[in-house]
């Protein structure tokens, strides 16, 4: 079950990882090309939106919504919301709706409510990419997140493969190279 509100005994879901951006070829994102995901479009989006720092999901006008830190909202499914197609609505940098829309009107659209805030639609009941839409879930994300978290998340999509960060030079190595001119 998920949360319908503040007062909900059921705590919003939320997941910290980012796995399926940060891995090599085989192993993350490419699996969301799969039957699986296109059977059961909730579910993915789910996946990819909890997947982000600090994503919770609680209902919204009664659909499955994502929020930032449980406040700002930056993805909300839409299950036949005011007409009869499967989508999904989410926040999008300037200029994207336009530019989207007028490229590909079967796959996005302007919602109804928010899409004069420049939110985008995306119909989730025509074949999918995922790859792309996890593109625009991220970029969605951005919108709202504060820059503590969007710095969090650049950490994470930078990340080598092998999950290590790089590592610089130690404090007393930058500190020595920098006292004897090398």
């Amino acid at each position: 079950m998920i949360a319908s509100g503040p007062r909900s005994r059921v705590p919003p879901r939320v997941n910290r990882d980012l796995p399926w951006l940060a891995e090599p070829p085989g192993n993350g994102i490419e699996s969301l090309s799969g039957d699986v995901m296109a059977q059961n479009p909730l579910a993915s989006l789910r996946r990819l939106c909890l997947s982000l720092p600090k994503a919770t999901e609680r209902l919204s006008h009664g659909e499955p919504t994502w929020f930032v830190q449980d406040r700002k909202s930056f993805v909300m499914y839409a299950n036949h919301h005011h007409d009869d197609r499967l989508a999904f609505w989410c926040a999008a940098p300037r200029d994207a709706q336009e530019t989207l829309v007028a490229a590909d009107p079967k796959r996005f659209f302007v919602p109804p409510y928010v899409g004069h805030r420049g939110w985008l639609g995306v119909h989730l009941d025509v074949p999918v990419d995922w790859r792309q839409i996890a593109e625009v879930v991220v970029d969605a994300y951005r919108e709202v997140a504060p820059k503590r978290l969007l710095a969090e998340l650049e950490g994470r999509e930078t990340k080598p493969p092998s999950g290590r960060a790089k590592k610089g030079p130690s404090k007393g190595e930058a500190g020595r190279k920098g006292r004897s001119g090398r």
